[in-house]
């Protein structure tokens, strides 16, 4: 009986846990491993397929496509549909790497191949591990965590730098003037830290920073 209860807890506790961890770190390493050069592109869940975001999402992944990158998600619908969508356009790859949560997000129909994640850390790796660059669109809560850990991360020297690109200075205004007014006056970062991150207004200005970085 003693036996049977440990078995349980085991089953059940974070022991169990650690191995559907490293099942889906697994699997993101063997899908993706022979994907290439790609860029991961964030924003809004929630914006309307006729709005310009969109609009100039679609158009940046189709550039990027184009110059022979995979486009990565997340897979929903909104600003990661656009991107998918320029991408398929393009007839370049894209990717989708879907996560689990209560509202239930379901793929775009745009996705070539697709991810499905419970664990909102294993997926944000593999956003960072296979992608060249990073291009932040107009988006809420879940777009900044991935822009500020990618700038941490690269601040830190955790991984090696690489671009990212925010789009859209009238949307992202507030934030940027926030970090030059308060966070760097206050000490709490450098004068280049603002320097990891690139700001533009066009899909072909993304195109060229990728560009340049990699020259």
């Amino acid at each position: 009986m003693q036996n049977k209860n440990v078995q349980g807890d085991f089953m059940s506790g974070d022991p169990w846990r650690v191995f559907r961890i490293m099942s889906e770190f697994v699997d993101g390493f063997e899908v993706l491993s022979d994907l290439g050069k790609a860029v991961s592109i964030f924003g809004s869940s929630r914006v309307k397929h006729d709005n310009k975001y969109y609009k100039l999402t679609e158009e940046t992944a189709y550039l990027l496509a184009k110059e022979g990158y995979a486009i990565i998600t997340g897979s929903g619908p909104a600003i990661m549909e656009a991107a998918n969508k320029g991408a398929r356009r393009a007839g370049g790859h894209s990717v989708g790497l879907n996560i689990q949560i209560p509202s239930e997000q379901r793929p775009n129909k745009y996705v070539d191949t697709l991810l499905d994640f419970r664990y909102f850390f294993v997926r944000k790796v593999m956003f960072v591990k296979y992608a060249k660059a990073f291009v932040i669109m107009p988006g809420g809560y879940g777009t900044l965590d991935e822009f500020t850990e990618a700038i941490n991360l690269i601040q830190t020297e955790r991984i090696p730098k690489f671009p990212v690109v925010i789009f859209g200075s009238e949307y992202w205004k507030g934030m940027l003037d926030w970090l030059k007014t308060t966070v760097l006056k206050s000490g709490s970062i450098d004068k280049k830290d603002l320097d990891i991150f690139t700001v533009v207004d066009s899909p072909e200005e993304v195109v060229r920073a990728i560009r340049k970085f990699y020259r």
